[in-house]
């Protein structure tokens, strides 16, 4: 995913959490941890021809652009206040159930901020298909959803936070 410099960044609470979560564990614990494996390559002798040492080193290089990643999600992200989240149409921070109008198989997403999509886990963002057909909608109306296959009609059975 490629963002502006000044794009804000949607997150629901729960996703900004675990950004910080992250970053505290990367700061905290594993910056160590890759430290001691580049002092104990460098104990190994000679590091122009050290495996040990450069394995090390490249993975303190995607460490701290992890580390750099996040700390530039932190600044940029928006969080979206439970307050702010209104139940009665489709958005951010909120579960939409939905019945497949031609299975009757039914299905509840999550709309997410885009860095938190997991679709596995029911979670979807406002960029995606289903979450685009989705915002703004509200209980009892039909939607479209295109997709490679077809199209998919959702009646919108139920919205929650």
């Amino acid at each position: 995913m490629v963002e502006s410099i000044n794009e804000e960044i949607i997150l629901t609470k729960e996703g900004y959490d675990k950004i910080v979560a992250e970053h505290d564990e990367l700061v905290s614990v594993r910056r160590a941890e890759v430290a001691e494996r580049i002092k104990e390559a460098i104990s190994y002798g000679d590091i122009s021809e050290n495996a040990e040492y450069d394995a090390a080193k490249n993975e303190q290089a995607e460490l701290e652009n992890r580390i750099l990643y996040l700390e530039n999600m932190m600044r940029k992200a928006k969080i979206v206040q439970d307050e702010d989240v209104k139940g009665d149409t489709a958005g951010i921070g909120l579960k939409v159930t939905v019945k497949n109008v031609d299975t009757g198989e039914k299905q509840q997403f999550s709309i997410v901020g885009a860095t938190e999509s997991d679709p596995f886990a029911g979670k979807i963002t406002t960029e995606s298909a289903v979450g685009k057909a989705l915002i703004g909608h509200k209980k009892g109306d039909t939607v479209q959803v295109e997709v490679p296959d077809g199209v998919i009609t959702y009646k919108i059975e139920k919205i929650a936070k």
